[in-house]
């Protein structure tokens, strides 16, 4: 394991940060295309080990994609019947949105297609998405009482359904989605509360009807779907951009700009949660790009009071529970998550190590089955840290590191690789 030390900031942060590409846009910008029946440009993609898992297991797919440099594609698509049976299993590394939105696509074909993945994906839960998939026609088997990977799926002859999601999912509501394109009759998906809405936003940039009210999406089978300007550009992640959003709040006299960041309402539950602790983010120049929003962030140093998150924000901000818990080491009073169990089924348990990793750190913070409550302000020491194969939890503790008294070791830092490969650099500018 790699080790990562990080020591206390001793001036303000300043400037303006660039942060990487959205991993969950980029990941459905390679399907899509990949589906549709011509080819695509696919602009600042995410180069990391998740994105690069569901680019090989498209080529293992019969797929031709060139990257002509790190951060373009070029992926020629020959349309939704156009994929072949893969002659070995499909590698999924760590990534459960490789795993889950490709179940979708795989049912939807006539041939077997394995998908297995890291040990860490292994104790993933799958059943959440094989059981609409079966529901729909395709025939998927997995292990322990068929709830975890690997997958094996023979697809085809897809009948379209009408499925309540039992918690709100993007990845099951789009893996359901990318099968219904392939069904002989509309797909309906209902879900409890808002999640991301990108494989809607990018299926409708492609030309397929979606009719989408508040808390229903509707699907109608189509046999060819292609992108008008043939071009994606992907907006800078909102999740990475989290990181320096805490940061700059909570360093003081700081003021930082983030660049083209990806503003779709479906993800910036953080936001909302922030301005109720007194610390609104400015936008500017807001503009819509490849179907989704896209504006500059303005963050200034801020006092913190602390907040509730009720269980409807959760899935709004379903990645940023870990910075936002450091934010929330530092707010005045006692903050409570509830109703948020599915944090207990991310890369970690995402509830039981924050709570154990930043009380090494001094922090009040108490476990609960469903969330977890933090006292503040506290401040934080130093410690020995680890990341437990999460790479949100990684760079959450390396910024409780910048705000620490000592330095701070976080071990595990190459899962970092996930989502932000040069997290490291832009951490080390900004401390200087």
């Amino acid at each position: 394991m790699t080790d990562f030390r990080i020591s206390p900031i001793t001036h303000p942060l300043r400037g303006a940060i660039s942060v990487p590409a959205d991993k969950s846009i980029s990941h459905r910008a390679a399907i899509l295309s990949a589906l549709a029946d011509g080819d695509t440009r696919v602009e600042n993609f995410l180069p990391s080990q998740t994105t690069h898992a569901t680019v090989n297991c498209l080529r293992a797919l019969g797929t031709d994609i060139e990257q002509p440099d790190a951060i373009t594609l070029i992926v020629h698509g020959s349309g939704l019947r156009s994929l072949r049976e893969p002659s070995d299993i499909l590698f999924c590394a760590g990534s459960g949105t490789t795993m889950r939105l490709l179940a979708g696509v795989c049912a939807g074909q006539d041939f077997l297609s394995i998908l297995d993945g890291t040990p860490a994906l292994k104790r993933r839960p799958m059943a959440r998405v094989a059981e609409p998939l079966r529901a729909m026609g395709a025939a998927i088997l997995a292990r322990d009482d068929n709830r975890l990977p690997p997958l094996a799926i023979r697809g085809g002859a897809l009948h379209g359904i009408d499925y309540t999601l039992p918690v709100a999912s993007a990845q099951v509501k789009s893996a359901i989605l990318l099968a219904g394109l392939f069904a002989d009759s509309p797909t309906t998906v209902r879900e409890p509360s808002l999640s991301r809405d990108h494989t809607e936003r990018m299926l409708s940039a492609y030309g397929v009807e979606i009719r989408n009210s508040k808390f229903e999406i509707r699907l109608d089978p189509i046999s060819k779907f292609r992108m008008p300007n043939l071009e994606i550009k992907i907006p800078a992640d909102f999740s990475s951009a989290a990181f320096f959003i805490v940061a700059a709040l909570l360093a003081p006299d700081s003021e930082i700009c983030l660049e083209h960041v990806g503003v779709n309402p479906t993800r910036t539950g953080l936001l909302d949660a922030l301005a109720r602790m007194g610390a609104p983010v400015q936008t500017e120049n807001p503009r819509e790009e490849s179907g989704e929003p896209v504006a500059d962030l303005t963050v200034r140093t801020a006092e913190l009071r602390a907040t509730q998150v009720p269980g409807a924000e959760v899935p709004r901000m379903i990645d940023e529970f870990p910075i936002f818990a450091v934010a929330a080491t530092q707010a005045q009073g006692e903050t409570l998550v509830r109703d948020a169990q599915e944090l207990r089924v991310k890369e970690s348990d995402r509830i039981a190590t924050l709570a154990q990793e930043l009380r090494k750190m001094g922090a009040q913070i108490e476990e609960r089955a469903d969330g977890f409550v933090i006292a503040g302000p506290t401040p934080l020491h130093a410690a020995r840290v680890a990341a437990h194969n999460d790479h949100r939890l990684a760079m959450s503790l390396a910024i409780a590191g910048l705000l620490a008294r000592g330095e701070t070791v976080v071990e595990g830092w190459e899962c970092v690789a996930d989502s932000f490969p040069d997290f490291e650099l832009v951490i080390r500018a900004l401390a200087r």
